[in-house]
C-alpha cells in the first residue's frame, strides 16, 4: 500500500488534498516521492521560516533526544529554561512571562482563559476574516462560518467587527470585554495588513475600557514580516501574544507571551507536552539561528525585492499585491485555485488565502535565485 492509499484508507478526510506526496525537504525546496523538486512557498503554512531541516535544529533535536525527551512541568528542566531565556531575548518590551503549549490553537485557548480569569469578564471582540484556530475557544474567535457549522454552541460572547475600522471596534468594546483579539496581518483572511494608527487606537480603546489586547502572532511571528514580531511595526505593546508555527524550526511548539498584567495561580492551567525538552531544544536552536543570521533583515529585503519585481510586471490577472516582509498576498480578479494548480505544475508550491488571494510564505532563507524563479513563474501564470 503506497502513501496515498494509506491516507485514503486510514485518515479522516478533513483536508483538501493536492496530488503530491512530499518526502524530503531542504531549506526552501521539497521533493516528491518520484524525485520531483519544488520551491516551497507554503513552508508548512508559515512554519519553516529558517528552512526545512535546518542543520542547527536537526542537531539540537538529535542531541536532546539522547538526553531526555519528556519532562513534566512539575519539575524544572535545563533545556526548557534555556528556551524561556531565548524567548525573552527577542520578546517585545513589556513581556515578562510565558506559557508553553504544543500549537497555536492551544496558545489561543490559553490566552482566552487567561483573559477571562484576569479581568473577570466573559466577552471578546475579534475581527472579521480573522483566523485563530479550530478548537472550541479559538474557533469562536475565528470568523469563517464554514469552520463552525455543525459543531453546536461555541464560546458565547464573541463579537466580530470589520478589520481596520476603528469606529466599529469602538462601538463593540465595552466594560464587559475581556480582550480584543487581532492579527497584525491577517494570514488566512487574505494577507490584510493592519494600519499603524488603527493598532494604536485599538490599544487606546483597550486601555480606556480595561480590556486586554491579544496579538495573534502565530503566522506573523519570528521575522516573517521583517520584524521579529509584526506588532513591532506599530510600536504597540500587547498584553498577550500567541505564537507558534515558526518558533521551533518545524517542531510543534506554541506559547503565550504575557505582560505583568497576567497572573495565573498554580493549578489553574496546565499541559502535559508543552515545554517538553525536545521542543525546547528546537526553540533554542531556532532563535539562535534567527539572531545569528538576522532573518528579520533577510525578510525585509527579500520582500521589497519580490514586490518591486512583481510591480514592474504586467500581471493582468492580479488586482493588488500586498507584501510585508515575506508575507505575500496577491489578490486576483478571479478564483485562484486554478492558478495555484498551475504554479504546482511549474514546480512552485503556494497557498490560497480566501478564494481570490494567492498566499506565499517562503522560508526566509530562500535564495534570490530561487525567488527569481518564483517571480518568473508567477508572471507566467498571472499574465
Amino acid at each position: 500500500m503506497n502513501s496515498v492509499e494509506q491516507h485514503i484508507n486510514f485518515e479522516l478526510n478533513t483536508y483538501p488534498r493536492r496530488d503530491l506526496t512530499i518526502v524530503k525537504g531542504r531549506n526552501a525546496k521539497v521533493w516528491s516521492d518520484t524525485g520531483e523538486e519544488y520551491i516551497d512557498c507554503v513552508a508548512g503554512i508559515g512554519v519553516a521560516n529558517i528552512g526545512h531541516c535546518n542543520p542547527k535544529v536537526v542537531e539540537a533535536i538529535k542531541q536532546q533526544a539522547d538526553k531526555i525527551i519528556t519532562c513534566p512541568n512539575i519539575y524544572y528542566n535545563d533545556t526548557r529554561g534555556n528556551a524561556f531565556e531565548r524567548l525573552f531575548d527577542i520578546a517585545p518590551d513589556g513581556i515578562t512571562k510565558a506559557f508553553f503549549t504544543n500549537s497555536g490553537t492551544e496558545a489561543m485557548e490559553a490566552a482566552m482563559k487567561f483573559a477571562r480569569f484576569v479581568t473577570g469578564r466573559n466577552n471578546f471582540v475579534a475581527m472579521m476574516k480573522g483566523f485563530h484556530g479550530r478548537s472550541m475557544g479559538a474557533l469562536s474567535a475565528t470568523f469563517k462560518a464554514d469552520y463552525k457549522q455543525g459543531f453546536g454552541d461555541l464560546i458565547p460572547g464573541v463579537t466580530h467587527v470589520p478589520y481596520n475600522k476603528i469606529e466599529k471596534l469602538r462601538g463593540a468594546v465595552t466594560e464587559e470585554t475581556a480582550a480584543v483579539i487581532i492579527e497584525p496581518v491577517q494570514g488566512e483572511g487574505g494577507i490584510n495588513i493592519a494600519d499603524t494608527e488603527y493598532l494604536k487606537e485599538v490599544r487606546k480603546i483597550c486601555n480606556e475600557t480595561g480590556a486586554l489586547l491579544i496579538a495573534d502572532e502565530i503566522q506573523t511571528g519570528f521575522c516573517r514580516t521583517g520584524k521579529m514580531f509584526a506588532i513591532e511595526h506599530s510600536g504597540v505593546k500587547p498584553d498577550m501574544m500567541t505564537v507558534a508555527k515558526a518558533i521551533a524550526g518545524g517542531y510543534p511548539v506554541g506559547a503565550v507571551l504575557c505582560s505583568d498584567k497576567i497572573e495565573i495561580p498554580v493549578g489553574k492551567h496546565g499541559t502535559t507536552f508543552g515545554g517538553n525538552p525536545l521542543g525546547s531544544a528546537a526553540v533554542e536552536a531556532t532563535i539562535d539561528f534567527i539572531k545569528e543570521n538576522k532573518l528579520w533583515k533577510e525578510a525585509e529585503e527579500k520582500g521589497k525585492y519580490f514586490l518591486e519585481k512583481l510591480e514592474n510586471a504586467e500581471l493582468t490577472k492580479a488586482r493588488q499585491i500586498r507584501v510585508l516582509g515575506l508575507m505575500i498576498g496577491i489578490e486576483c480578479k478571479e478564483k485562484v485555485k486554478p492558478f495555484i494548480e498551475q504554479l504546482m505544475e511549474e514546480k512552485i508550491l503556494a497557498l490560497p488565502a480566501g478564494p481570490t488571494v494567492i498566499r506565499m510564505l517562503p522560508p526566509l532563507t530562500i535564495s534570490y535565485e530561487e525567488l527569481d524563479i518564483v517571480i518568473e513563474k508567477l508572471i507566467k501564470v498571472l499574465s
